[in-house]
């Protein structure tokens, strides 16, 4: 009983510390400037946006760093954000790039990161883990898998039904 008693204790005691917290993370979380895709191939389009500049705020961006220069976060995004995009140079490298905005009023600066990569990965095809779907994507396999599986029935049921009848295996 004291054991559960202490474990409630203790939960409620980091809920409390951590319920303020939570609260200041995520207020925090709009201070961020948002890249849309994150990762992207030399000679795409990026979009960015932030809700640090406020309600109608304009922003200058500065994407100098994967060689694309500046562009211009304008207001006209949902709640507040401004955003703005560019496009990523057909030469940039692959690598991890800092794109940077700051705010028109009060010179805020926000930050997010650009992943450069050479070939677009999409996801696609089906995850091999051993255990899964019936059907699979050869029917060939599927197949012989449901054929294995009769048989293995088939003999279980010949083999109990003699067991039952008392002629032994």
């Amino acid at each position: 009983m004291r054991r559960t008693v202490r474990l409630l204790t203790g939960a409620a005691l980091a809920a409390a510390v951590t319920g303020p917290l939570a609260g200041s993370v995520y207020a925090a979380g709009g201070t961020r400037l948002e890249v849309h895709p994150s990762s992207v191939v030399p000679g795409g389009s990026v979009t960015v946006g932030t809700a640090a500049c406020g309600d109608g705020g304009t922003a200058d961006g500065d994407a100098s760093a994967v060689g694309a220069g500046h562009f211009t976060l304008a207001p006209g995004g949902h709640e507040g954000r401004a955003t703005g995009r560019f496009e990523v140079p057909p030469s940039a490298q692959p690598g991890t790039y800092e794109i940077v905005a700051r705010c028109s009023r009060g010179g805020r600066e926000v930050h997010g990161d650009l992943v450069v990569t050479l070939t677009a990965v999409q996801p696609r095809g089906s995850v091999k883990t051993g255990v899964g779907g019936a059907l699979g994507p050869d029917p060939v396999q599927t197949a012989a898998g449901v054929a294995a599986l009769a048989v293995a029935a088939a003999g279980g049921t010949w083999l109990l039904h003699r067991r039952a009848r008392g002629d032994g295996i």
